[in-house]
């Protein structure tokens, strides 16, 4: 048996600019990253050196011991942990119940309840501090896993992707599982919720990501060091040492660790989950 091999095709103009756009893109996300990896492994001494070099001269994990010397990080990764996966199982549930029920439900008064939800997309999270502050601390959750979760847990924008992925399920399926006995909630369950898969897990992951980088809030809510979560941990820990370059950028490195690790394994459900939604061409 003889296999014949196809010659290999050239690269088109077009393809080749693709790439270089694509490489250069690619090196301006990274470069961030190489810096803070390459200041991590040096010498504090070192890394305020002016004018400033990229490769260390003297290899160190000074910055990197230290910095699990001085800081709590496996209380901090926890209490991040703990926060982000909370809000994100509430923010799935209510953005999923909310969306479809906004997207198949009539009920009087709808498109006014769906204007005060959009309102949320154009407002601040910074501006709404104070008054759910006084509205925490008259319930008694500050200093609480609570506190630090609930706020977070009233997704706007969120409701506003599956809601128009929700428009999108033709409603013939749902009719005839009506004609079938079903009732709403076996619907909901059963037909809606495994077809908007790809949708939720984006809205998960959005989710996450934005609440594992959240500082304002926990910082407002929070003084106890046993709750603080990864961003205030480290911002504490170099507030206690004055400017560390070193340790900062390696602190900010492990911060960034996990945020990594999801775009790497879950980037083809990102990607499906906002080309399901419709708003890739809005």
């Amino acid at each position: 048996m003889s296999t014949t091999t196809q010659p290999r095709r050239a690269w088109t103009p077009s393809q080749i600019v693709l790439t270089l756009l694509g490489t250069a893109v690619s090196v301006v996300f990274l470069a961030p990253l190489a810096w803070a990896l390459f200041t991590s492994l040096k010498s504090e001494t070192e890394a305020v050196e002016v004018p400033p070099h990229w490769l260390p001269k003297h290899w160190t994990g000074q910055a990197w011991g230290a910095l699990f010397d001085t800081g709590n990080l496996t209380n901090w990764f926890v209490n991040s942990l703990v926060v982000s996966v909370c809000v994100t199982c509430v923010v799935l549930l209510v953005s999923a119940l909310a969306g479809y029920g906004f997207a198949r439900t009539e009920f009087r008064g709808k498109g006014v309840l769906m204007g005060v939800v959009m309102a949320g997309l154009m407002i601040s999270p910074a501006v709404l501090g104070v008054p759910l502050f006084t509205t925490v601390q008259q319930m008694g959750m500050v200093d609480t896993y609570w506190g630090m979760i609930l706020p977070q847990c009233a997704p706007a924008a969120m409701v506003y992707i599956l809601y128009k992925f929700f428009q999108g399920i033709p409603r013939e399926l749902e009719e005839a599982a009506f004609i079938d006995g079903a009732g709403r909630w076996r619907v909901f369950f059963t037909i809606v919720v495994p077809l908007a898969r790809p949708s939720l897990a984006a809205v998960g992951i959005f989710t996450f990501i934005a609440s594992w980088n959240n500082f304002l809030w926990p910082y407002m809510v929070t003084n106890n060091p046993d709750l603080m979560t990864m961003p205030n941990g480290i911002a504490t820990v170099m507030n206690s040492y004055g400017i560390q370059w070193a340790q900062l950028m390696a602190g900010g490195l492990m911060a960034g660790l996990p945020l990594i690790v999801v775009f790497v394994f879950f980037q083809r459900q990102i990607v499906a989950g906002v080309a399901h939604t419709g708003l890739a061409g809005q």
